[in-house]
């Protein structure tokens, strides 16, 4: 899927090494401050995220966000609960480079476009927590709805921040995407 400037599509195998070198190759990296920051992020080798090859390409439910051909990120899912397809999605962007220039806007846009019309779900969502002011942001950009907060639940650098789930239904993204196309 293709907007303006950013494409989501499924991982391929010559994508393997790039999405190493800006996902797992540093030990601390720059991307992590935001993404979940109270989870470990451990790197792996080369070798190891090799290995994982069949868990990576050409998944229905991980794809990379590709801005000139060059992988700038990742968007997912995953089943909260499955029986009642309840879905949660990610996203993120690695490099710092193509951060706040709108691209994790259209993915995401794009990747809640995919997933309306490829899963019968009535919603989908992502949980962040309330230091992502960009996570934040792109969730009312897009016209989602905070739907739960759960106050002072995450640790970061010694301070404590909410847990914020924010989420859009099928009807309200369709209304919203008729909007758009006007």
């Amino acid at each position: 899927m293709k907007q303006q400037k950013t494409i989501i599509r499924p991982i391929e195998s010559r994508d393997l090494i790039h999405l190493w070198e800006i996902k797992y190759s540093d030990e601390d990296p720059e991307w992590k401050k935001w993404d979940a920051p109270y989870f470990e992020h451990k790197s792996l080798t080369l070798a190891d995220f090799l290995s994982q090859k069949e868990s990576i390409v050409g998944l229905d439910d991980y794809w990379a966000i590709t801005v000139d051909e060059k992988v700038i990120g990742t968007v997912s899912y995953y089943w909260e609960h499955e029986p009642s397809m309840w879905l949660e999605m990610g996203i993120g962007i690695y490099d710092p480079a193509y951060w706040n220039g709108g691209y994790g806007t259209e993915a995401f846009r794009m990747w809640i476009d995919h997933l309306f019309e490829s899963l019968p779900i009535v919603r989908a969502g992502y949980t962040t927590w309330s230091g992502n002011a960009r996570m934040m942001k792109v969730g009312e950009k897009l016209g989602m709805t905070v739907e739960g907060r759960m106050r002072k639940c995450r640790v970061v650098d010694g301070k404590h921040y909410d847990s914020v789930r924010v989420g859009i239904l099928r009807e309200e993204w369709e209304a919203l995407s008729a909007k758009r196309q006007v």
